[in-house]
């Protein structure tokens, strides 16, 4: 069994891709355990075509002479991830379009292609209803990671075949150790620019909860989550400038494998995450983590896990206060940790059985 893992990789410099590509191999092989996982993302160079390139993609699709669709016959089931949250239009028309195509041509193969447990839309534009549409047409199976993107599949007439949840909860568990206490995951992507919250807020609202819990006695290491891209999108050079900008010796990690992250939260008391998966690997492992949410994916996600203890950046008018209060009861928080670990796995079974029906 040779399965194809679009749009996800265990190389890539954000942590949570690696646990969408290492996930989704997992999961796969709780159905094939001897599946054969290769992984293409925007940087790969298997495929006869630059399958992130849009104008490699339409030459080949007028052409067809550099064999993209032969190679994608070597595969005998493709699980298209979208990165985890880009199908949908708010990261541009111009990537929505490139990921679609690419499933256009899964389809044309004669390929079965599965979209993977990701969050559905938003599409808040014509033409991104359309691509989300015709994505979901050519899927032979889909799968949402919250009921919220079930819903909207279901309103462009193409309703998923199961409503699971994300593939951390897949991965391997490494055993919880008592080696840090909170750990801080500072967003390269909310300190550098204001596209999803204001900087200078954030900037502010996770200085000043750093300060709090440093009073309060708390021993705090600074995570950093993306790695190693130049661009703003990278923790790295926000968790250095925050650390500089305190006084006394800051604990940073600065991981370099997906596997040392998992143990740096299950060494935690507690996780206070800006991304994402910072977040969903501590809660994975079993470590409480409250969320400092910035998108719409986090909220439905977590409440269909039955973790409510996020607070959301956008709409929060305190949100230091909020934070503080959701830590005034951490023992509560520690005892729910364990229920959404067993939560997530009765919803990872529903992806599993529709997995099996493609046998």
């Amino acid at each position: 069994m040779r399965v194809l893992i679009l749009w996800a990789a265990p190389e890539a410099p954000n942590y949570g891709v690696r646990a969408l590509a290492e996930g989704t191999a997992a999961l796969v092989r709780r159905v094939w355990p001897d599946a054969e996982c290769s992984f293409h993302d925007y940087g790969g160079t298997a495929p006869p075509v630059r399958i992130g390139d849009p104008r490699e993609l339409a030459r080949e699709w007028v052409t067809g002479t550099r064999g993209l669709r032969s190679w994608l016959r070597e595969f005998d089931l493709v699980v298209d991830t979208r990165s985890g949250d880009s199908f949908a239009d708010i990261y541009g028309l111009p990537r929505l379009a490139t990921m679609s195509a690419v499933a256009e041509f899964v389809r044309r193969s004669g390929v079965p292609l599965v979209l993977g447990p990701q969050t559905i839309g938003p599409f808040e534009s014509r033409r991104g209803r359309v691509l989300g549409r015709t994505s979901l047409r050519a899927a032979t199976r889909t799968m949402a990671r919250d009921h919220r993107s079930a819903a909207l599949a279901a309103d462009l007439g193409h309703p998923v075949d199961a409503r699971t949840t994300d593939v951390v909860f897949a991965l391997d568990t490494p055993a919880r150790t008592a080696t840090r206490d909170v750990v801080l995951n500072v967003s390269g992507l909310l300190w550098q620019g204001d596209r999803h919250v204001d900087s200078a807020a954030y900037r502010d609202t996770v200085s000043r909860l750093y300060r709090e819990l440093v009073t309060r006695g708390r021993e705090v290491t600074l995570l950093a989550h993306v790695v190693g891209w130049a661009r703003g999108d990278n923790d790295v050079p926000a968790v250095e400038e925050f650390a500089a900008a305190h006084e006394g010796p800051v604990d940073v990690v600065v991981p370099t494998s997906l596997a040392e992250v998992r143990e740096v939260v299950a060494g935690a008391s507690l996780v206070l995450g800006s991304r994402m998966h910072a977040c969903l690997n501590a809660l994975s492992v079993g470590t409480p983590a409250v969320p400092l949410a910035y998108s719409r994916k986090f909220e439905p996600l977590l409440q269909d896990l039955g973790w409510r203890h996020s607070v959301d950046l956008r709409a929060e008018q305190a949100p230091l206060e909020a934070v503080l209060r959701v830590l005034d009861d951490e023992p509560e928080l520690t005892a729910t940790a364990d229920d959404v670990r067993r939560r997530a796995q009765d919803l990872l079974g529903e992806a599993e059985k529709s997995l099996r029906t493609l046998r």
